[in-house]
């Protein structure tokens, strides 16, 4: 059997969220090998185009060759489509998050901008495996793009999911709400119970956002944890190949 796993990721990559993570990342770099999952979002809220940030580029083709992941994550991280007279849709887009930019798209749009993130990609020569939904909300329309493209896998908080058919794989995660101090206490409570409760799964997922970033209280709970889940044995990866790692296993199994 496998020992147990961690699977550190950053969340809404972009030139404008770098300066918050560049600290944590740097702490982590300090702690030894960690590979992490990069989120990249190609054109942040549409004003963090990459094409116009080669530094930023730099760093992720950097961290490439350090052994992370550079995942695909929205193309804007921006709902722009427009609203529908459904209750349902109105709370999922404007009261649970402004940002679950492919939650309504049809399935020609969800090709659109999943085929255009795929070519930034590409441009830069960047290996992509994974493609993660902003908020992690899809519509049918993107499930039915996401299994004509060469992706092998997406996610939601509690599950990782092999393309093109779905399959599921548990892999609980742990992530906080962290905008104002009471929700910061009570993601740090949520998220204790969580980790007893998953001491013996075989991977942990840890789902970081910018926001975590800019609070000393919830960047320490990130280090502290990262640090406790390594000292307990858990072996770092990034999202990609703790999958391949998987199929492995259930190919010798078969």
């Amino acid at each position: 059997m496998n020992p147990p796993s961690l699977l550190l990721v950053l969340h809404d990559v972009a030139p404008q969220t770098w300066a918050d993570y560049q600290p944590f990342v740097e702490a982590v770099d300090a702690l030894g090998n960690v590979p992490m999952t990069w989120l990249v979002v190609p054109d942040f809220h549409k004003h963090n185009d990459l094409e116009a940030h080669p530094g930023f580029r730099h760093v992720l083709s950097e961290r490439l060759a350090y052994g992370d992941e550079l995942a695909l994550h929205g193309y804007y991280h921006c709902d722009d489509a427009p609203m529908t007279n459904n209750p349902r849709d109105w709370f999922m887009r404007r009261i649970y998050t402004h940002e679950g930019e492919f939650y309504s798209l049809s399935q020609e749009a969800a090709l659109a901008r999943l085929r255009a993130g795929i070519e930034i990609f590409h441009r830069y020569r960047w290996p992509l495996h994974g493609f993660v939904a902003p908020a992690w909300l899809i519509s049918e329309g993107t499930r039915q793009a996401l299994r004509q493209l060469p992706l092998s896998y997406t996610s939601d908080p509690q599950h990782l999911y092999r393309l093109p058919d779905f399959t599921p794989v548990d892999a609980p995660g742990l992530v906080w709400s962290a905008r104002s101090a009471w929700r910061r206490g009570l993601s740090k409570l949520v998220s204790d119970q969580r980790e007893q409760r998953w001491q013996q799964a075989p991977v942990i997922r840890l789902g970081l956002h910018p926001v975590d970033m800019r609070h000393e209280f919830s960047r320490t709970y990130w280090l502290q944890t990262l640090k406790r889940l390594l000292a307990e044995g858990r072996v770092p990866m990034t999202k990609a190949r703790w999958l391949a790692q998987q199929s492995h296993h259930l190919g010798r199994v078969a």
